[in-house]
């Protein structure tokens, strides 16, 4: 179990739509890498983690999230698992390397999406994809919506290039 502050703007990802997704791509995730850019209370990333994934990238800038998520990752045993105190926006537009898989869930109240969206995209591996969460359904430019759902406000997506 996943232990985090309870902070204005943290959102969780439901189990159910973590189900969803992780169907989605599939159970088992050996050999990605994947960044999990806003990772607030890392269940995402936790859960690529222990699906295989090979390589973990999660990004937290406030402190006692950023805390609780080197808590959960080492209680956890999580390898491959790297935690960094980073604006995710600035990240995106300054890494050098690909993932496989990125997952995109910022703070709805700053409408951060539009902009981020473009900037992950350009750090997708081949066949890589992008998952999203939003207050609303996306329609990004240059990418394919594979499968979408909703669960209470939030609107997820997974995408790949188009």
């Amino acid at each position: 179990m996943l232990h985090f502050p309870d902070l204005p703007g943290l959102r969780p990802t439901p189990d159910r739509v973590r189900e969803t997704l992780f169907n989605w791509l599939g159970q088992r995730l050996e050999g990605l890498s994947c960044l999990d850019a806003f990772a607030g209370s890392g269940a995402l990333g936790c859960e690529a983690a222990s699906r295989g994934a090979a390589r973990v990238v999660m990004l937290e800038q406030e402190r006692r999230a950023f805390d609780a998520l080197l808590n959960n990752v080492q209680s956890l045993a999580l390898a491959g698992v790297e935690v960094l105190r980073r604006d995710a926006q600035s990240y995106l537009a300054s890494a050098r390397e690909t993932f496989d898989l990125i997952f995109l869930d910022p703070p709805f109240s700053d409408n951060l999406l539009p902009g981020i969206l473009p900037l992950a995209a350009t750090l997708l591996a081949p066949d890589g994809r992008i998952y999203a969460e939003s207050p609303a359904p996306l329609a990004p430019v240059d990418m394919t919506v594979l499968r979408q759902g909703r669960a209470g406000q939030s609107h997820f997506c997974l995408l790949e290039l188009a």
